[in-house]
């Protein structure tokens, strides 16, 4: 009798071990990923403050060199203060990542103003300095755009990993949630009408 309460203690023993490796597992790589995630959103963030940084210097730069409509101006250093106010620590959520992209955008809003109405002065496209911003702040849109394309596959590679069995048992409980998507403005998927 005692051979077979030694035996089922035994694989009682081995099936705790086998599930322990198990999580340990999927909490290992969950963690690995999850960095993947926020080292993204850190090279996100890092793109979009070099946009920010860039927008005193273009501001400074257009008010100088001509009598500048000041209601475009304003409107540019407040979306660039709105910006600089949103904080998220880590990865974001989905709402997260909405509001983010609502600030972001009402930025990008704001500098194609500022650019439309810069075609007005001839002499202020002219002066190299604003000329130098100007293809930094381009350069700069295209790594935003692929920064956020890898935080995107980044978060896809997360989420998919915490979706699949045996991780979707035990990720809610280890406190891993789902990462949020970059995600195309509303109506992004019509062309733009092109007037002459």
């Amino acid at each position: 009798m005692s051979k077979t309460l030694i035996g089922c203690g035994l694989a009682v023993l081995g099936l705790v071990v086998l599930i322990a490796l198990m999580v340990s597992g999927v909490y290992n790589n969950l963690v690995g990923l999850e960095e993947g995630v926020d080292a993204a959103w850190g090279q996100v963030e890092n793109v979009y403050q070099r946009r920010a940084d860039l927008i005193p210097n273009l501001v400074a730069t257009v008010k100088g060199a001509a009598d500048f409509e000041q209601e475009t101006l304003q409107n540019v250093i407040e979306a660039r203060a709105k910006v600089g106010q949103t904080n998220i620590e880590g990865a974001p959520t989905q709402a997260q990542m909405q509001s983010f992209q609502a600030n972001q955008d009402a930025l990008s809003s704001a500098l194609s103003r500022l650019l439309v109405v810069v075609e007005r002065y001839p002499e202020l496209k002219a002066v190299q300095a604003f000329r130098d911003l100007q293809v930094q702040l381009e350069g700069t849109e295209n790594r935003i755009a692929v920064e956020r394309n890898r935080y995107n596959e980044a978060a896809r590679g997360f989420n998919t990993a915490r979706r699949q069995f045996p991780a979707v048992l035990i990720a809610g409980f280890l406190g891993f949630g789902e990462k949020g998507y970059f995600e195309s403005k509303p109506g992004a998927d019509e062309p733009p009408l092109v007037e002459f």
